[in-house]
């Protein structure tokens, strides 16, 4: 395990491998209701959330007491940044209290790559801007092979906000290093240019990408985010372009539905293909603490 998860950029199958095969015996773990509390025991983990997040930091926050880590969650709202604190001032205060673990989302890319480079303790990235989302990747990986027993062959279609999804990112970095086809589809205000440069097919339209695939992940509509002019109506944007029961009949017949969540019901996806029994949504929920179990195990055994 490397000393900072920054980005599936750049990362081995077998660095991949090695955080969802422990992942695995962390999901067993989580199913069986038995944690070992001595995986992570002795070290301190800081959520240091720059952004809104309820899952993520959740999923953290259990993951890592699961593990036996101390945790402690910084409120930005509330810390000394609202008072004009800088981010080194708040990284080298992190440094002199002893944290093995911080784990950082913040609005502006690279901005984890900057505390990794001034502070001693491992750094997670939770999500940096429109750059990487790593984790959210990793238990997507995660969520596809324990239901087809692979990633290599797989074909994953990913459909909606391409544009500033940190998600998509990661994901089309995981899994093109691990061996998946991955076709992307977007309107073209949210697809951004030279995508295929990271090894993913751009498709004209949301058939073709779901034709065939084995995977159908939709991505947020981020309305808060996208400028005025980028998008119609949501109401014509669910017609025109969401993830509908009719359309999931071109995937697969074993077909599975994924989504990072939180899910826009009736924009990106349709309610009851979210209920239905193709939907892993909320198994990627479970997943996720799974993967963050298992990347805190390996940075505390490597501390």
């Amino acid at each position: 395990m490397r000393k900072h998860l920054l980005g599936l950029e750049g990362m081995s199958r077998d660095e991949i491998n090695q955080i969802l095969d422990t992942a695995d015996i962390m999901r067993t773990h989580i199913d069986n209701n038995e944690f070992d509390n001595e995986y992570a025991k002795g070290s301190s983990v800081v959520n240091l959330f720059f952004e809104n997040s309820t899952r993520t930091r959740t999923s953290f926050e259990n993951a890592s007491k699961f593990v036996g880590a101390n945790v402690v969650n910084i409120s930005v709202a509330t810390s000394s940044v609202t008072k004009g604190e800088s981010m080194y001032d708040t990284a080298m205060t992190l440094q002199c209290i002893k944290n093995d673990i911080i784990v950082m989302r913040h609005s502006i890319a690279g901005a984890a790559n900057y505390l990794s480079k001034v502070v001693d303790a491992h750094i997670i990235n939770a999500g940096d801007g429109q750059h990487e989302h790593p984790t959210q990747g990793l238990l997507d990986m995660l969520t596809m092979r324990r239901e087809f027993g692979r990633l290599d062959g797989l074909t994953v279609a990913i459909i909606g906000d391409i544009k500033y999804s940190r998600v998509a990112r990661s994901n089309i970095i995981g899994l093109t290093t691990m061996g998946a086809t991955v076709k992307l589809f977007g309107i073209k205000t949210l697809m951004p240019q030279g995508i295929e440069q990271m090894g993913a097919t751009v498709c004209d339209s949301i058939e073709d990408a779901i034709e065939g695939a084995d995977v159908v992940m939709g991505l947020r509509i981020q309305l808060e985010r996208m400028q005025s002019g980028q998008f119609p109506s949501v109401r014509e944007y669910h017609r025109e372009y969401g993830i509908t029961a009719d359309r999931l009949k071109l995937a697969k017949p074993n077909a599975i539905v994924m989504h990072p969540a939180p899910v826009n019901r009736g924009v990106e996806i349709a309610g009851d293909v979210v209920d239905g029994e193709k939907s892993r949504i909320f198994e990627q929920v479970t997943n996720g603490v799974a993967v963050r179990m298992a990347i805190i195990k390996l940075m505390s055994e490597a501390k």
